[in-house]
């Protein structure tokens, strides 16, 4: 892929660095959404793991509180009925999970599977706690779901620990 950022001609046809410059876009057009999805997932794990009220049974502010809250609202009370077997060990498997996905969807690391978990986290969360939103689009986690599909399609092709493996994988015989 050329690099070069010339100008368009006098008659105004794109010259190299147009054509360039629309490659490299396109090749690094997913790079700020797994970024922010990245970063957000996270620091909502370093967050949930430092929240002592959060990772409680019940309580304000608690897991256990949470999803009491929306028992009879959700999607899916059923997975709620799940996570009220033991909210804290919920909290903690949400806030791992949370962790794992954004340092793999960081790393590049396992990108797909990355973005597949953060994907099943947003839809869990989105029948469970803002499926009661309405309308529908002021809850966020069908946001943060459909924000996660485009990097289970196509993964982490540039500045990731896949595309590194992948490469050191051509080069060895």
């Amino acid at each position: 892929m050329t690099h070069s950022y010339r100008p368009a001609a006098a008659d105004g046809t794109p010259g190299d660095g147009a054509r360039g410059w629309k490659a490299w876009a396109t090749a690094h057009a997913l790079l700020p959404l797994r970024l922010f999805l990245g970063i957000t997932f996270v620091y909502a794990g370093i967050d949930k793991l430092t929240d002592s009220a959060f990772l409680s049974a019940s309580g304000p502010g608690s897991i256990g509180a949470l999803m009491e809250g929306v028992r009879d609202s959700s999607a899916v009370p059923g997975l709620v009925d799940l996570a009220l077997n033991d909210p804290e060990g919920f909290g903690y498997a949400i806030a791992f999970g949370e962790l794992a996905v954004g340092i793999g969807t960081l790393a590049g690391l396992l990108a797909r599977v990355a973005a597949l978990g953060g994907a099943l986290i947003s839809l869990s969360l989105w029948l469970t706690v803002s499926w009661q939103s309405d309308p529908y689009y002021y809850g966020n986690d069908l946001v943060y779901l459909m924000a996660w599909l485009p990097l289970v399609l196509a993964g982490a092709d540039r500045f990731s620990a896949d595309a590194f493996l992948r490469a050191r994988r051509r080069r060895t015989p």
